[in-house]
Parts: structure tokens; sequence; C-alpha cells
């Protein structure tokens, strides 16, 4: 966040789980999919994800693709939802849930979270937050978020 703090992503148990599965199932390739929520103080709270189907079939271990056409799509749940798409999230099979080079080159939704979950042999492991910070392509940057998940 620009004051030097750590932003926060909330999000509830079942739309945490969900992304989660998402990973497990696709696994051994990566999933993607669109969060839609609204901004709170200090960040964003979530309160949707919605799957999408991964483009880059070509390299679909490690890399994924939102079509434009399910870009449009969740923009017009999130309007019908009374809220914004907040970011995206994908799933790392069997390496770190922290951005790579290739996340950041290819994120353009600048003041979006990007939501990343490992998973290990099949199993979801890890889920990070990463707000896209920036004003330009030149100095947009990751800056990590904490994860609230909130019960009920």
């Amino acid at each position: 966040m620009r004051d030097g703090g750590m932003g926060e992503l909330r999000m509830s148990r079942a739309v945490f789980e969900a992304v989660r599965a998402h990973g497990e199932e696709a696994y051994p390739e990566e999933c993607c999919g669109a969060l839609l929520g609204r901004r709170v103080e200090g960040g964003w709270a979530v309160e949707a994800a919605l799957r999408a189907g991964n483009t880059r079939t070509e390299s679909a271990r490690n890399r994924y693709g939102i079509s434009p056409l399910e870009l449009i799509g969740a923009k017009r749940e999130a309007g019908r939802l009374g809220v914004e798409i907040a970011g995206f999230y994908h799933s790392h099979p069997d390496h770190p849930a922290q951005w790579s080079r290739t996340d950041l080159q290819e994120s353009h939704w600048v003041g979006c979270v990007y939501v990343i979950t490992a998973v290990a042999e099949g199993r979801a492991t890890v889920s990070n937050s990463f707000l896209l910070e920036g004003t330009s392509e030149e100095d947009k940057r990751f800056e990590g978020q904490r994860i609230e998940v909130l019960e009920g």
C-alpha cells in the first residue's frame, strides 16, 4: 500500500476454499479465475470467485491466460452483483505461491489483487495475495498482502 503498510485482502472461508479447490482440480496445470468484490479500508473485500478456462494450452503447467470473453462475462457479473473486478487468481503446480517475472509482465490491472496458490502433488498448500501497484507498465510492482479469511 502507498502508506508503506501491508494491505489486506478479505474473503469468506467459502470463497477462499473455492479458489484452492480449483487449483487442486486443475492440477497438474494452472487454474485461473476472477475475483469480484469491493474496495474497503486497507484493501479489497472479495465476495465471489469466478472460474475461468486457462487459454494457455501450450504451457498450462506454468502459464495462464483468461479469454477476453470470460473477462467481459466477469465484468457483467460484477455489475449484476454491484461490485467490481477486484483481481484474479491462479495456481502454481509444484511451485511456491510467489509471483514470477512472467506473472508481473502479464499483469496489467493496477490496483487489483493477484492471488497465487501453491499446489503440491495435487494438494493446495500456501495461498498468497499481491496488490499490483504503480502508475504505468514501467513502474508496476507487486506488494504483498495479508489474506484475512472470514468465517461464516
